[in-house]
Formats: structure tokens, C-alpha cells, sequence
């Protein structure tokens, strides 16, 4: 099984080696999208052993998870597992965010935070299942964390997916594609890890306003 994992990444200084090191107990074969950082996000993935692709500009996240699908896919990867670059994810939840997919239980894994209760900002909360109930209104697909940036795909699902998106509204859009590309999707708690840091880097008001407009036109033109 080649187990390929994504970790895009957007001025990442202060964690990426860390998350790195921490995924490489479970994979040497990683990924990282440095998607046009002005820090030393890129020299330092390099430095722990891993394959970039560097976007001359900021693209946003669904441009580097489409980079990121299209260039695992290119090495052969079996399985697919995304991951976020500032630490708010457990590495080592990833034997059971895969489990699913290597039983053939599932064709796409969203690790959820809403599954177990857990501490969580409220506005993080509030704001997380706005975006659920969004994405249902929108696709037509019930998820408990629509929003949430660990997943895992098995090779046929990476494959079928379309990403038109390049913001955080692809989080909405691979929810989308389930059912369009009718996957079998399923849900496994997952710890989320809060600090000041991580929760500098979600999105705020203002990309909130701007990711739900993205949603409505991706309806109306997808």
C-alpha cells in the first residue's frame, strides 16, 4: 500500500518540520505545497526529506490540494491522506483515518472534531456548523465537519474528483463530490489540537463571507 500524504502549506515556518516528522512514523512518502510563502516554509520542508511543490503565488487551499491530489496520484499513491500544516492535527490519528478505506468500508475518511465532544472556541463551533448546514442546503450531503482539513481518499475517489475551487470553500466541494462521483463516505472522530497559533489560521469573518459567496456561485455554475 503507498500511502501518500498532503500537507499544504502557507508561511509555515514555526510547524512544518514538526508535523513532518510526526507523519513520517507512518509514511516516508510526503507532500508538501508550499503555496507561495514569503518565509522559509519551503527550505525547511526540504530539509526534512520531503517532496515540494512550490506555487509562485498564494493560491489558496483548494489550489494546493488539486496540486497536491495531482501530484500523489502521479507517484503511484494507493491511499491519500490530507493534513494541515499548523499543528491542529494528530499524525498519528492516521492509521485510523485510513483504516476505513483498506477494509473497503469507505471510499473517502473526514476526520471530525464534532463526533466526541471536545473543547473548541465557540465561534469555531458556531462557525463549523454553519458551514455543515450550508453544504447540505447547497449538495445535499449531511456531514458532522464539512470544514475539516483531514481526510483520506482511496485511489479511485482522488481520481474522480473535480476541484474548480481555490479557497477554503473546497472543503464544501469535496463534500460535493461524494455525491456527484457516488463515493462512500464516512466519519471517525479525531482530536483537534488548539493553540493561539492554529487558531490564527481559520478563517476569520471576512474569508467566512467570502468562502459562502464562492459556494453559492460553485451551485449555480457546477
Amino acid at each position: 500500500m503507498n500511502l501518500v500524504v498532503i500537507i499544504p502549506a502557507y508561511n509555515e515556518e514555526k510547524n512544518i518540520g514538526q508535523v513532518i516528522r510526526s507523519v513520517k512514523k507512518y509514511t516516508n512518502n510526503i507532500i508538501v505545497i508550499d503555496d507561495g510563502s514569503q518565509d522559509k516554509t519551503f527550505k525547511i520542508a526540504l530539509e526534512n526529506g520531503t517532496k515540494v511543490y512550490r506555487h509562485l503565488i498564494n493560491r489558496g487551499l483548494g489550489g494546493a490540494l488539486g496540486t497536491g491530489i495531482k501530484a500523489a496520484l502521479s507517484d503511484g499513491a494507493d491511499i491519500i491522506v490530507t493534513i494541515d500544516a499548523d499543528g491542529q492535527h494528530n499524525p498519528d490519528e492516521i492509521p485510523k483515518l485510513i483504516k476505513p478505506i483498506i477494509v473497503k468500508e469507505a471510499d473517502i475518511v473526514i476526520g471530525s472534531r464534532f463526533i466526541k465532544n471536545q473543547k473548541m472556541p465557540i465561534f469555531r463551533k458556531v462557525g463549523n456548523h454553519f458551514f455543515n448546514i450550508i453544504t447540505f442546503f447547497l449538495f445535499g450531503i449531511k456531514s458532522t465537519d464539512s470544514q475539516s482539513g483531514m481526510r483520506a481518499f482511496d485511489r479511485r475517489a482522488a481520481e474522480n474528483l473535480e476541484i474548480f475551487t481555490s479557497g477554503m470553500e473546497v472543503a464544501s466541494e469535496i463534500v460535493k463530490e461524494v455525491r456527484l462521483c457516488k463515493l462512500k463516505l464516512k466519519e471517525i472522530p479525531i482530536e483537534a489540537i488548539y493553540t493561539p497559533y492554529s487558531l490564527s489560521k481559520g478563517q476569520g469573518f471576512i474569508v467566512g463571507l467570502k468562502t459562502l459567496i464562492k459556494l453559492f456561485i460553485l451551485k449555480l455554475t457546477k
